[in-house]
């Protein structure tokens, strides 16, 4: 019994980068002889097995032989006589296919430490089109790591494309795509991952509500950046600058949807894209089997984000009504994640990247000033049953002419 430590942990050392957790290849065991070892069985589809005192993950060594469609059609192997070499052979991309022995050597027959120094993703063995999940995780490794200047390899985006035109993309099932593309929001880059299935021809097959925006012009004034698809990267990308979270990241994501609902001949204009996303939204989460605090946030950045950005022009009556619309009052943690993700459609523009955003403020003070209205005094006048919520409607719209000094 051989055992070494394989995979992220092998990769994310050579790249200097903190270990987040240790997976194991066993070769030359049974699964009997891990058993008598203490290891407890928790594989389903083969056999891996947890320390009976780190809890990691220890796999025996295995092969695989595609049987059918998708990432589910695998018969697989494993037994003492297949080697480190053969389980290797098996992984996604070579900068994953590398092992470390118990002495620290590193074991790379596939070319591994040299993609790592030239910085690429490439894919080990033409093995990687069985499997439409790994496009999804090397367009979220891309997204992680693009900052360290890690791109696709050429000749694994064809394969990738190939993949797509061969109807393997069309396999992918929903809680996989989701699963993968929440990964990809927490990322450090996680436009990257759009674009990569964009360029790869998979964005089409899972998410056409964004795939579609690619050509469509915006008015050059507004976005110099032009095509709808570049600027909702650039959203995401802002949002990601300005937020942790990936429920607002996801919102800045699905923003313009509606922009691909324009007839061609009304371009560059989108008039009421705003509203005409919100059902692409719910089909798209519906689809996708998104968690419902997502779906919400994204249906309120695509309605309101037009009027959000005209703060300044808006009547007093009119932004307590968003307010009221938005929940505001008992969710104020979803407005505020709103009002980020509309500061990010702001910067989403080029040269418009570092722009202040007073919109978001002054929404802000609102919310304040109207949460400000005692309820109690208004009681005390003898308001009672349904005229109570139009009394504090009105003193609330007093309250914010007060602030902003206007109507």
């Amino acid at each position: 019994m051989h055992i070494f430590l394989v995979g992220g942990a092998v990769r994310d050392r050579l790249l200097g980068l903190p270990v987040q957790e240790r997976d194991w290849v066993v070769v030359g065991a049974t699964p009997e002889e891990m058993l008598e070892q203490g290891f407890r069985a928790v594989g389903k589809d083969f056999p891996v097995f947890l320390h009976p005192r780190t809890g990691e993950e220890y796999a025996l060594a295995r092969t695989e032989r595609k049987t059918g469609r998708g990432y589910h059609g695998f018969a697989v192997h494993a037994a003492p006589d297949v080697t480190l070499e053969a389980d290797l052979l098996r992984r996604d991309l070579t900068i994953n296919a590398m092992a470390e022995d118990e002495n620290g050597g590193i074991v790379d027959p596939y070319g591994g430490q040299a993609d790592l120094k030239a910085r690429l993703l490439r894919h080990v063995s033409p093995a990687f089109a069985e499997d439409p999940v790994r496009i999804l995780r090397l367009a979220r490794f891309a997204a992680r790591y693009a900052r360290l200047g890690f791109t696709v390899a050429p000749e694994t985006l064809e394969l990738m494309r190939a993949m797509v035109a061969a109807g393997e993309a069309d396999h992918l099932v929903p809680e996989r795509i989701w699963k993968e593309m929440q990964r990809a929001l927490t990322e450090a880059n996680p436009e990257v991952f759009f674009q990569i299935l964009h360029d790869c021809g998979t964005l089409a097959r899972i998410l056409p509500e964004l795939d579609v925006l690619a050509g469509i012009p915006n008015p050059p004034q507004w976005h110099p950046e032009i095509d709808s698809f570049v600027h909702v990267m650039m959203v995401l990308r802002a949002a990601t600058q300005l937020s942790e979270d990936p429920a607002v990241r996801f919102a800045a994501l699905c923003h313009d949807f509606g922009k691909g609902l324009t007839p061609e001949r009304y371009w560059p204009s989108h008039r009421g894209h705003d509203e005409a996303g919100v059902p692409l939204i719910e089909a798209a989460c519906e689809r996708l089997k998104t968690p419902k605090d997502y779906r919400e946030l994204a249906v309120l950045v695509s309605r309101f984000h037009i009027r959000v950005h005209k703060a300044a022009e808006l009547r007093c009556a009119t932004i307590l009504g968003i307010l009221e619309q938005c929940d505001a009052f008992r969710r104020p943690e979803r407005f505020e994640a709103m009002l980020i993700a509309c500061e990010a459609d702001a910067r989403g523009r080029l040269g418009f990247e570092d722009e202040p955003y007073p919109q978001g403020q002054r929404f802000r003070e609102a919310l304040r000033a109207a949460n400000a209205v005692d309820v109690k005094t208004l009681l005390a006048r003898g308001i009672a049953g349904p005229a109570i919520k139009e009394a504090v409607h009105q003193e609330r719209v007093r309250a914010l002419r007060a602030v902003f000094g206007r109507e």
